[in-house]
């Protein structure tokens, strides 16, 4: 085994082997990498090992002190903070109080907290987690059809990864040296569109068999008020974020310190039990530097992993391999996002996107014309910079598809632990009409790339 394309492709054997044995990601990429440029360097006599030893004095130093990253652990605090101040309670509540006076109203207002959550918390697994204890209880107490209750859940925790701020969005902007803001402006309007998808499938089953949400039950007046009154400081720190960056008024780190000063501030000084006290800020804090920094060892095993690949030839070859094999650019397009979804069932968001994307990436480019191709004579008709926006979006929809996917969807998994005993099959049919709507929406932005691309051209100009 002399070629090194074969030692590549026996090293991606491997770490996939290593991933299903449950290794964690980051070591498993440096497992792997130092592994595999170790063997590359006894066949090949050109590939010396020890100058590869060497970038190890600066990398780990060079990944920490990136300050796009700073916003990363940032945005992790926020989402704790919201957590444990119940901000995702009082988001479900003031939504269940709007849309009560609808049949399927509060399995909407359970989508629509999802997504407002999932934006700050940043984590498709955490968001179902949370709401599933928060908007579970609720539903079956008031007679939601299992399967309605649950598939809502499952499918809403991965609504937050395109409505900013998203660390998935963060992270991938990073590995393809792309504008945040920029992403982040891309990412809102198909964000909203997941979002009003969501809502239509649940009024469209509902109306079709009424059986699977009860008759509205709107809450009395004084609840109400109530409700709103914790919802609207929510949505007013919330908007402001969104907003804030999508228009430009301030850049990703500082709208992260803002949302966590704000936040904070709100959960330690709101009346009642669940204000924010200094064991749950401490709690909080401590959580973040362990999230933090496994999030920190991943990107240094994904650069280690990335040198041994590219020492390897992989990417390079597969990119010259699709450029000559003759097949449309769109049709390699569409086959790479069915991998991602295949590969989603198995592997965390953020692993996928680290190991995933810079063999995809080059072979893109590679694709639509090289890195100085025009929107006049690129295959895609669009240039470089918007190109690694418009499947930023694509990629980061079908890989949060892939928690939903039979066999193996961790979304569904974490819902059914929570729900105490409904059968995963009822889950996973539930999940169906939201997978089927998602499928139409990446449909819908592959056909017309402007509705990812839309508010970037307009804010750019």
């Amino acid at each position: 085994m002399s070629d090194p394309h074969t030692i590549g492709i026996a090293g991606l054997g491997v770490l996939f082997l290593l991933l299903a044995l449950r290794m964690p990601v980051g070591l498993a990429m440096v497992a792997v990498g130092i592994g595999g440029n170790y063997v590359l360097s006894l066949v090949v006599p050109y590939l010396r090992f020890e100058p590869y030893l060497l970038q190890f004095k600066t990398l780990l130093w060079q990944n920490v002190a990136n300050y796009d990253l700073s916003v990363v652990p940032l945005f992790v605090l926020m989402g704790l903070l919201a957590a444990r101040a119940d901000l995702s309670g009082d988001l479900f509540r003031g939504m269940s109080a709007a849309l009560g006076r609808v049949r399927g109203g509060v399995a909407m207002a359970a989508a629509g907290a999802c997504a407002g959550f999932g934006a700050v918390c940043g984590s498709s697994l955490a968001t179902a987690s949370t709401m599933g204890r928060v908007a579970l209880p609720q539903l079956d107490a008031l007679g939601y059809s299992p399967r309605l209750a649950t598939g809502t859940l499952a499918a809403g925790g991965t609504l937050g990864i395109l409505i900013p701020p998203s660390v998935a969005l963060v992270i991938y902007a990073i590995i393809v040296e792309a504008s945040i803001i920029e992403m982040f402006r891309a990412a809102l309007i198909p964000g909203l569109i997941a979002v009003a998808g969501f809502v239509a499938v649940i009024w469209l089953r509902v109306r079709l068999s009424p059986g699977l949400a009860p008759l509205p039950t709107p809450l009395p007046r004084a609840e109400r008020v109530v409700a709103y009154r914790r919802l609207l400081p929510v949505v007013l720190i919330f908007g402001v974020i969104i907003l804030g960056l999508g228009a430009g008024l301030f850049t990703p780190t500082p709208a992260a310190a803002f949302g966590v000063f704000v936040i904070a501030a709100y959960a330690m000084l709101r009346p009642g039990e669940r204000r924010l006290g200094l064991g749950g800020t401490a709690d909080a804090l401590r959580e973040t530097a362990v999230t933090a920094g496994m999030i920190t060892f991943i990107l240094f095993g994904a650069e280690v992993l990335k040198g041994f690949f590219t020492r390897a030839g992989l990417p390079a070859a597969l990119a010259e391999w699709a450029g000559g094999s003759g097949l449309d650019p769109l049709t390699v397009l569409v086959v790479m996002l069915l991998a991602l979804i295949v590969l989603g069932c198995f592997m965390e968001s953020l692993a996928m996107i680290l190991v995933v994307v810079p063999f995809f990436w080059p072979t893109l480019v590679e694709l639509n014309g090289g890195d100085y191709a025009t929107a006049a004579t690129s295959a895609f008709g669009m240039d470089a910079g918007e190109l690694k926006i418009w499947f930023g979006v694509l990629a980061l929809i079908v890989v949060e598809l892939g928690l939903i996917t039979p066999p193996v969807g961790l979304n569904v998994f974490i819902i059914a632990q929570l729900s105490g005993g409904i059968a995963m099959r009822e889950t996973f049919l539930g999940v169906m009409p939201f997978f089927g709507a998602e499928l139409l929406r990446v449909a819908l932005i592959l056909l017309a790339p402007g509705v990812a691309l839309f508010l970037p051209r307009l804010l750019a100009g």
